[in-house]
């Protein structure tokens, strides 16, 4: 399993997560790295322009291009890491995705004054199709989320799951080989860890 690692994101937690579960990582410091690997991780924390540009140095755009689109590798997008497969994002300005989901990230709106920004905390997941990515799930399960921003679908085919912060946010992504949540899994205990585990062992 390889985790890349372009300087944002919890690398070292998600590493330690999959070693926990029984498998090996590598962590991919260059584009090169990621070779041979047959499961990818997109870790992600902070501001979509700032990983849409480290990922562009460090040359992982056109790598990823080539290996999710066209060689079906599955990879898994965490937070952030989802995020930047939509389309566009308008966090801070305008921004270009990688365009791999029918999507934009659009910041969350709030109107009662006891919920906050960022979203941070425990929040109960619906889980929306019969996603394989959620076998062995409990039914409405609580996950971490931490942001501010959020993935609104054009396809809601393409919902997995979804969780409600006085609107419905979209909590899990699935196209193809492609799979991604807002939520942390490495950091919603024994639940989060089944979802890595699935994604581990899922053969799209």
């Amino acid at each position: 399993i390889g985790v890349i690692n372009y300087g944002m994101g919890n690398v070292f937690s998600v590493s330690k997560a999959i070693e926990y579960l029984g498998y090996d990582v590598k962590i991919c410091n260059s584009q090169n790295e990621l070779n041979g690997i047959k499961k990818i991780i997109l870790p992600g924390v902070g501001a979509f322009e700032d990983c849409i540009n480290k990922l562009k140095k460090k040359g992982f755009i056109d790598k990823l291009n080539d290996l999710v689109l066209k060689k079906k590798i599955p990879i898994y997008g965490i937070c952030l890491g989802m995020q930047v497969m939509a389309k566009k994002s308008y966090e801070f300005g305008e921004f270009e995705g990688l365009a791999w989901i029918d999507s934009n990230v659009v910041p969350i709106k709030l109107n009662n004054p006891n919920h906050k920004i960022p979203h941070v905390g425990w929040n109960e997941v619906k889980i929306n199709n019969k996603s394989p990515l959620f076998e062995g799930v409990a039914p409405n399960p609580l996950m971490y989320f931490v942001h501010s921003y959020h993935i609104k679908l054009n396809n809601k085919k393409r919902m997995d799951a979804y969780c409600y912060y006085e609107s419905k946010i979209t909590a899990a992504i699935r196209k193809e080989n492609i799979f991604g949540t807002q939520f942390h899994p490495e950091k919603s205990q024994n639940l989060g860890l089944k979802v890595l585990e699935n994604f581990i062992k899922w053969n799209p």
